[in-house]
């Protein structure tokens, strides 16, 4: 039986396969908790004055570490939740800055599958947008996860 929320198996999903996430809006309390916790006390980050004279960006720039940690909240919250096994591998590319007040969703398309080596487990490759408000991507990164089967034996509870 399927749990409610349960994500998807390796061997449900087909190349070529889209899904969008739900939105999160990126609150200062986000960025002060990040910037604090992972020690990243830029300027950029922690200084108005500084970013008042230095910055090229308007407004309070959200880290992009703590962009891609929102947007994998919300991917795995929507397709791997109690399926998803292990982060293998990905790449990154950062196209635009995220400011406090926006409010981004993943866009998730699957690239590749392939069968793991053991288990009846499988590795899923995906192409995610992290795309703003205004319909701009913000980043684009490329996850390989490692990802149960639908009769690999695990318990989803």
């Amino acid at each position: 039986m399927k749990l409610v929320g349960e994500g998807f198996h390796w061997d449900e999903l087909t190349v070529g396969d889209r899904f969008r996430t739900f939105g999160r809006t990126i609150t200062e309390t986000d960025i002060v908790n990040f910037v604090n916790s992972a020690g990243m006390l830029e300027s950029l980050f922690v200084d108005a004055e500084y970013r008042a004279a230095h910055s090229a960006i308007p407004g309070r720039p959200s880290p992009a570490a703590l962009t891609l940690s929102l947007a994998e909240g919300l991917v795995l919250n929507a397709t791997a939740q109690g399926t998803g096994l292990a982060f293998l591998h990905m790449e990154m590319n950062v196209e635009a800055p995220v400011l406090q007040g926006d409010t981004i969703h993943v866009e998730i398309e699957v690239t590749e599958i392939r069968p793991a080596k053991k288990g009846g487990r499988g590795l899923v490759r995906t192409r995610n947008r992290i795309v703003n408000q205004r319909g701009e991507t913000v980043i684009t990164y490329t996850p390989l996860r490692l990802m149960a089967g639908r009769g690999d034996g695990r318990d989803a509870s």
